[in-house]
């Protein structure tokens, strides 16, 4: 069983835990590869998927959901994971009884779970370096207003154990799947 992870990531935090996931399943035996969307290759090469984005304004990535809608049909087939780093900070729950992760849900996911049927989606804590450069307008603007400055918690804030327990998961569910060709 070979499986692709594909990440979209704007600074390296959704990349890293993408490379956390892949480990994993190397670990585990699983014969795995971390591509971005545009170095994926050929998708039918694969047998399973983990795909991954930042969420940026309640959005994936264009790249990340871009892969998604151009090889639907052949996803809807076979295993898929997806996963989204997005939200800052450790309280799983907001001062209205929220839940933080769940609400950072980009918009997409409901395509996604109606188009290709996920087997599972999970929303991890990102990170956010204050001193990176900015990309893009929305990052750029944010900066320069000083009520969203407040806002963004820096510092690394993904689950690593959490990440570790679902590429787990994800291995053994896959040692349960057969091949796709």
């Amino acid at each position: 069983m070979r499986v692709l992870v594909v990440v979209a990531s704007r600074h390296g935090a959704t990349r890293g835990i993408a490379e956390r996931i892949t480990a994993e399943l190397s670990n585990r035996g699983v014969d795995v590869a971390l591509r971005s969307p545009e170095g994926a290759g050929d998708p039918a090469d694969y047998d399973a998927f983990v795909i991954g984005s930042a969420v940026y304004a309640f959005h994936w990535l264009k790249e990340a959901a871009g892969f998604v809608r151009h090889n639907q049909s052949l996803l809807a087939k076979r295993p898929v994971w997806l996963f989204s780093s997005g939200p800052l900070g450790h309280d799983t729950v907001d001062a209205e009884g929220n839940d933080v992760r769940a609400d950072a849900a980009p918009r997409e996911a409901a395509e996604f779970e109606a188009a290709i049927r996920p087997r599972d989606h999970r929303v991890f804590f990102g990170a956010y370096d204050p001193a990176a450069k900015p990309i893009g307008l929305i990052e750029r603007v944010s900066r320069i207003l000083p009520a969203t400055k407040d806002l963004m918690q820096s510092g690394d804030f993904r689950p690593w154990e959490e990440i570790d327990a679902w590429a787990a998961e994800i291995a053994e569910e896959l040692g349960a799947v057969p091949a796709a060709r």
